[in-house]
């Protein structure tokens, strides 16, 4: 075998063959190839040349689609994957603890990455002050029976691309979807791995959500869910996953890292894997050659993908140094801020990890949002009617400014959002007063315990009106804090329509009708649908953005702010206050807003401002007087307004 280029990591299509080249501190490697992927022996086995710690080679007459696979004596008769392979082929009969029977291993396929038309398509690079992010999942938005989607499509990246005008009519402007990184569909203790935080590479598209079996086609229908997506306006954000892989810890299996260059991958504690991921291992990830690793695949799905931008799970791993100890300037983060490919395209942060590190408000860097953990407990708790939460409020409605002003950074920096993938949907935040697990085979003891939910009266279902009447108004109520305050809106997959996932708020193994999108019900609370479309056209649509290039504390000053209780001017910030008020005026804003939100359990009268008020919203009245065209809102004519027990309401007038 010819000795080939190294340059290029992983393989590379050329004239007359292919390249590879692979990091390894193996004391040998070689190349193998097969024809098939359940094939139990290789077509071809080869070794590979050194340079330094760099193996490589040069194969003539490869095209793309060939599977091929390294080994070493160090992976124990195990086939590894190549960290930087562009697809990864899964046997009908995979066993991710298959060890040396290569016909239920995975193996690594050979791309032509580059031959792909994108039709001038770019990423949209969309202002962050009008984003509208909706988190979801490939597979579940589409697998249901009654999406209405084709079989052949039903979860997959085509059968989601069916669903765009769904997505377009809500009005959302991107989407978080959560990881498509090829991941381990098996590692989970009940043997399913639904939501895929546990990848095996960082390069290929999950296989599991494409609707042929071609090697080489994941890429191509996720570069076509991409450039339809972008047709449509809607960015695409992907939930990435660089703390751990699924190799685990030292009970685990080898499919990649371990084989390669275990102590160099891995953060390893006195030879054990270090596990601030909560997921067995973490990877050492401030490395250089790790962190060349993790921007290879953020300038690969930017500049090959089109992608526009990345949430990082518990990004707070990634600050942590090669001993573990987190470090103020992490090279891994900053070379991630300041690479010029990835510039311009949106970095979120989960900025806190399972070992306790919890960076909310002091996360690196300049150009991070941060998904706020604070936003959604003290919202949900004011909702359900919490003591001593007034003050507070007002600080999660105003973007934060107690966690986030010092850094002096735009308004936007604070995702907010009251549901996600893990945790409770917020029909089941408004439904279940407890956790109910048991279905993941974990006997309830998986999942938060702290969910700052309230059932409104009984646990699950219930055929009493007032009770469902109740429900929906904390949902709107939700939905509207989420929507109208100062930052970055999220919704989660589904909660538009009272998805529901049965009380269970961990559904991470659950690919099954508890956790996919349920299309039944987009009729069946077609109101609360209008409703959410409503606002997030409200939102996606505000000409000029109240924060106008200003940093938060900029906006702050320059917009005219008043906090009431039931008495204009006087909020009441005691331990028992479950009310307030707002009159907001936005620097440019052609409106003035007065926001009046009841948590208590009793109707209370608010005096209003003087003025010609209409009503926008009122979460207590039925659909669809509960938010009205502004050109249809009725006039309000007395100069106070009784606010229904747990309701908002806002009213609106010309500046």
């Amino acid at each position: 075998m010819d000795s080939g280029r190294f340059k290029l990591l992983g393989s590379n299509q050329v004239d007359g063959g292919a390249v590879f080249s692979v990091y390894s501190r193996a004391s040998e490697l070689e190349l193998v190839l097969f024809d098939q992927v359940d094939d139990a022996r290789p077509a071809r086995v080869l070794p590979l040349n050194r340079t330094y710690h760099y193996w490589h080679g040069f194969v003539k007459d490869l095209r793309p689609g060939q599977l091929y696979a390294f080994r070493s004596p160090e992976s124990r008769g195990n086939l590894l994957l190549d960290p930087y392979a562009r697809a990864v082929a899964m046997p009908s009969g995979y066993d991710r603890k298959a060890g040396e029977d290569a016909a239920r291993s995975m193996k690594s396929v050979l791309v032509d990455h580059q031959a792909y038309d994108w039709e001038g398509d770019l990423p949209l690079q969309r202002p962050v002050a009008s984003s509208v992010i909706y988190e979801m999942h490939v597979g579940g938005f589409t697998r249901h029976p009654n999406s209405g989607v084709a079989d052949h499509l039903r979860g997959t990246y085509r059968g989601m691309a069916e669903k765009i005008p769904y997505l377009k009519a809500l009005g959302v402007t991107a989407v978080e979807l959560l990881p498509i990184f090829q991941f381990d569909p098996t590692d989970a203790p009940g043997g399913t791995n639904y939501w895929g935080y546990s990848p095996i590479s960082f390069f290929a598209p999950h296989s599991g959500y494409c609707s042929s079996t071609d090697y080489l086609a994941p890429l191509n229908e996720f570069r076509d869910l991409v450039k339809a997506l972008h047709r449509a306006g809607i960015e695409v954000i992907l939930d990435v996953v660089y703390n751990h892989t699924a190799e685990g810890d030292h009970s685990g299996p080898v499919f990649c890292f371990k084989g390669l260059a275990n102590s160099i991958y891995y953060l390893l504690e006195e030879g054990r894997y270090a596990n601030f991921s909560g997921t067995g291992n973490a990877l050492n990830t401030n490395h250089t050659v790790v962190r060349r690793l993790i921007l290879d695949s953020l300038r690969y799905w930017v500049q090959e993908c089109h992608v526009d931008g990345f949430r990082f799970d518990l990004a707070s791993v990634l600050s942590r140094d090669e001993s573990g100890r987190p470090s103020l300037i992490p090279p891994v983060l900053w070379d991630i801020e300041s690479d010029p490919v990835l510039a311009g395209t949106k970095l979120i942060a989960e900025s806190w990890d399972a070992s306790g590190l919890y960076q909310l408000g002091n996360f690196v860097g300049d150009t991070w949002q941060e998904w706020n953990g604070q936003f959604r407990d003290d919202v949900r708790s004011f909702i359900k009617g919490d003591h001593n939460l007034a003050r507070t409020m007002v600080s999660r409605l105003l973007g934060s400014p107690d966690i986030f002003a010092h850094e002096l950074r735009e308004a936007e920096q604070s995702v907010n959002f009251v549901t996600c993938h893990d945790g409770f949907t917020l029909n089941d935040l408004v439904s279940y007063s407890q956790k109910d697990n048991w279905a993941n085979g974990e006997e309830n003891r998986d999942g938060a315990n702290d969910n700052r939910s309230w059932n409104c009266g009984v646990d699950g279902p219930s055929q009493d009106s007032d009770i469902e009447s109740l429900r929906v108004r904390q949902i709107k109520n939700l939905l509207l804090a989420t929507l109208l305050s100062v930052g970055t809106p999220m919704l989660l997959m589904g909660d538009e329509v009272r998805r529901t996932q049965r009380g269970n708020n961990n559904a991470y193994c659950q690919d099954n009708e508890l956790s996919w999108f349920d299309w039944d019900l987009a009729e069946v609370n077609a109101g609360l649908l209008r409703f959410t479309r409503q606002l997030v056209d409200f939102r996606a649509r505000r000409d000029p953005a109240p924060s106008q290039g200003y940093n938060l504390t900029e906006m702050l000053d320059r917009a005219h702010i008043t906090m009431h209780g039931i008495e204009l001017d006087n909020p009441d910030w005691s331990p028992d206050s479950h009310s307030l008020a707002l009159t907001m005026h936005w620097p440019g804003d052609r409106y003035q807003l007065h926001w009046m939100l009841n948590a208590f359990w009793q109707p209370l009268v608010f005096q209003l401002p003087p003025g010609d008020w209409r009503r926008w919203i009122d979460t207590f009245l039925p659909s669809p007087q509960d938010i009205q065209e502004w050109s249809r809102a009725p006039k309000i004519s007395s100069p106070h307004y009784q606010v229904e027990a747990r309701t908002n309401v806002v009213l609106f007038r010309r500046a």
